[in-house]
């Protein structure tokens, strides 16, 4: 019998048998923030798996399928040029525009397939901190100056912190550039522009069919805003195509999947979720117990939604647990934060950059949260490091993120994160 083993069970039993044994029910505070995990739960649901999440797993499950270890090691390797790997994962945000959850399958997908961690974490990072949209809402709502702070910072963050996290974890590094660079390059099965157009369709999709509201009414966000459902059908359309005469998928099960997918959307054109839901439902019984590619596809997919998505509703019910959600509280109450990073010292920085990093932000409303606590004296600079952490980072994120590079790279991410919001929104407060 391991000893060790049995009393770090016997001891997980006495801990959840003394949280049931002594839980608050019937106190207003603990009702209300089981209230608020449900309620937010129930919105990420909603708001999130089908639009962002179906997606990002079939993405993640072509990388998988489709891309060999030795391409992603040939651009995003420990050995790839540095300007080109860095370039490119530093500025993904801008054309993603995910949330930090999001852009998880994603990151695990390139991550898995050999991608050296500097440039997996550049990644991670700029995924969801660098969002056009929300850096112009940050200016227009917050002022020009952090607006342009905020922009900058993700930018150097994202590189910086795949440098860091590159060198303190070198030696693990080199010795994967050495087994990867054993492997034997695969044949290629398809042209590389096939491949190209494959992935560009697919982010695509995703990247329109998530395309936020804007309350301007002129311009091109708002323009695209006004047709994005439109968008997204035509991508999907030549997504369609594209599974037919190139990957060979069944042409009377595509047509099928076409016809319910136009149905559900002129059916309940007020309901654009579920004409999605019955396309990834359909792209899943094409796709499902095929052989070869298509197969594999699947298989990839499916994997990445059972490791991400438990971790995630988990994640999310913890923090709606904690926090509650914009506007409501959880066990923690809001007056608590509002006190904490009022100023400029560096606890309240600190303070600033921890909550934001615990917290859970759909993209975008970071913005109208900070507006809400600046109106209630939060300092310019612990804005800057909510606005720096929070959307990059939640517990969500943080429990699969472990799942995927193990703690002690997942605590070193963290605390980078971390770190940096806290002294440069401490410089930024002292500079303005």
């Amino acid at each position: 019998m391991d000893k060790k083993k049995e009393l770090t069970t016997l001891a997980w039993m006495a801990a959840v048998f003394a949280a049931v044994y002594f839980m608050p029910l019937g106190t207003p505070r603990f009702d209300g923030a089981v209230a608020e995990a449900l309620a937010l739960a129930k919105w990420y649901a909603q708001e999130h798996v089908i639009l962002c999440l179906l997606p990002a797993f079939w993405i993640a499950g072509a990388i998988g399928a489709f891309v060999s270890q030795q391409s992603v090691m040939k651009y995003f390797g420990p050995n790839a040029p540095k300007i080109a790997s860095y370039g490119v994962a530093s500025v993904s945000g801008t054309i993603l525009a995910v949330c930090s959850c999001t852009v998880l399958p994603l990151f695990s997908g390139i991550y898995r397939m050999g991608a050296g961690l500097g440039p997996a974490t550049a990644f991670l990072y700029s995924g969801p901190a660098i969002n056009a949209l929300a850096i112009i809402l940050t200016a227009k709502i917050l002022g020009m100056q952090i607006g342009i702070a905020r922009a900058i910072g993700a930018v150097v963050f994202s590189i910086l912190i795949g440098a860091l996290m590159h060198w303190l974890f070198r030696h693990e590094e080199k010795a994967k550039a050495i087994k990867m660079a054993a492997l034997p390059e695969p044949q290629a099965t398809r042209p590389l522009w096939k491949t190209a157009v494959f992935f560009g369709l697919m982010v695509a999709i995703l990247v329109f069919a998530n395309w936020g509201h804007t309350d301007a009414t002129t311009g091109f966000f708002a323009a695209v805003y006004a047709v994005k459902w439109w968008l997204t059908s035509a991508f999907a359309a030549a997504f369609g195509v594209v599974l037919w005469r190139w990957f060979k998928l069944s042409t009377v099960r595509l047509a099928l999947t076409a016809l319910a997918t136009a149905a559900a959307a002129l059916l309940m054109p007020a309901h654009p979720t579920l004409a999605v839901l019955v396309a990834v439902a359909g792209l899943a019984w094409c796709t499902a117990g095929q052989e070869g590619e298509a197969g594999e596809w699947f298989t990839q997919s499916w994997d990445n939604a059972k490791q991400i998505f438990p971790l995630l509703i988990g994640g999310v019910l913890v923090a709606g647990l904690l926090l509650g959600r914009p506007g409501h509280e959880g066990l923690v109450p809001n007056e608590w934060i509002a006190q904490a990073v009022g100023g400029n010292s560096f606890g309240a920085n600190l303070f600033s950059a921890v909550a934001g990093a615990l917290m859970y932000f759909a993209t975008l409303t970071e913005v109208p949260i900070l507006q809400g606590l600046m109106g209630s004296g939060m300092g310019e600079g612990p804005a800057l490091a909510l606005l720096l952490a929070g959307p990059a980072l939640s517990l969500p994120s943080m429990i699969v993120i472990n799942s995927v590079m193990g703690p002690k790279k997942t605590a070193t991410y963290v605390g980078l994160v971390v770190v940096l919001s806290t002294l440069v929104g401490w410089a930024y407060g002292a500079c303005v």
